[in-house]
């Protein structure tokens, strides 16, 4: 077995437990003992990919032990708005807040994260990265267009957009949901579910089929977005769109 092997061997064996060394100290290592450029080279190359590997495996371990006591996220803020006659009432996860809970956990086991913004074709694009001490983050990103609702000018409405992705994407890769405030606490620890992508599409699918006005189908079912629906509130969500009549066609209208 040639050199090389053997420090490749000695790596698999030991990636788990061994700290990694540093580009440097592989290149002084390999000079003391007059090893090649080439040698040099590919010795750097398995350190980098057993440094990764090391990296992602405590990026796994520490988010599993952030997940043992995850902290419990509370909707804690109410939003009301007169849109038209109709007035629109939900509540949320505090963006500030539940970002200070979550992010105080997470830094207990050397982990953090943070958001990245950007606008592609009229959407707001939002991703969130969480990162581990040794280097190793995973990410995930959701897009919307500006949140009109409520008369909101433009930059309120790109502001709300970009807190409700920056929450959603949080929540995404952390494992969360945000509960609904209980006053007795019979509901503490109790999980909220969510309507599943297979009913998301059921729903969207009808609201393209009925024609339906999207904004106020989520003021009927008081959520913010389609998505936000509970899965127990699926079936009134079906109920409530079969019921409704396409507009009718005038004439000259095109099909």
């Amino acid at each position: 077995m040639n050199d090389l092997e053997k420090f490749e061997d000695r790596n698999e064996e030991s990636a788990v437990t061994v700290v990694p060394q540093s580009g440097i100290s592989l290149v002084e290592m390999a000079m003391q003992k007059n090893y090649d450029p080439e040698f040099i080279s590919k010795m750097m190359d398995l350190q980098e990919r057993n440094e990764s590997k090391v990296a992602k495996q405590a990026y796994v371990a520490a988010m599993a032990e952030f997940k043992k006591d995850a902290p419990r996220i509370v909707k804690d803020s109410k939003v009301s708005f007169q849109a038209g006659n109709k007035t629109t009432e939900y509540s949320h996860a505090n963006l500030a807040t539940a970002s200070e809970k979550i992010n105080t956990e997470l830094s207990k086991h050397g982990l953090s994260a943070g958001w990245k913004t950007e606008q592609q074709n009229g959407n707001i694009i939002v991703t969130c990265t969480i990162t581990h001490k040794l280097g190793h983050s995973e990410s995930t990103s959701l897009s919307a267009q500006p949140d009109t609702s409520g008369s909101k000018n433009a930059i309120q409405a790109m502001g709300s957009t970009i807190s409700y992705l920056e929450r959603y994407t949080l929540f995404a890769l952390t494992g969360l949901a945000a509960h609904d405030q209980d006053d007795d606490g019979n509901a503490a620890g109790a999980p909220v579910e969510y309507i599943n992508d297979k009913q998301l599409s059921t729903i969207m699918d009808l609201i393209n089929a009925k024609e339906a006005d999207e904004t106020r189908f989520c003021e009927y079912m008081k959520v913010e977005k389609v998505e936000d629906i509970l899965s127990g509130d699926f079936n009134k969500a079906i109920i409530a769109l079969n019921k409704k009549k396409k507009p009718a066609r005038q004439p000259g209208d095109e099909g």
